[in-house]
């Protein structure tokens, strides 16, 4: 199960609240244990990206040809 919460200060501590849904889903009951594995969520700065293209040379007329085409081919397949 993965859900995305919100830590909210609660008095002294940090608390996060489970949506209904995934608390049914999983049948977790009030006083019960269980484990919870924590991922921060990562903030991307645009630093990040400098210098990630470097040496890529792309002709933008080739890579419009190319979007036009597999367009073309999905809407030939699924009309």
């Amino acid at each position: 199960m993965e859900v995305e919460v919100i830590a909210r200060k609660w008095g002294n501590s940090i608390g996060v609240t489970l949506p209904k849904k995934e608390v049914d889903k999983q049948s977790i009951k009030e006083n019960e244990r269980f484990f919870i594995e924590i991922h921060k969520e990562k903030k991307t700065k645009i630093k990040d990206f400098f210098g990630l293209a470097k040496g890529w040379k792309i002709d933008s007329q080739k890579l419009k040809d190319r979007l036009r085409r597999e367009d073309n081919e999905r809407d030939r397949i699924f009309s």
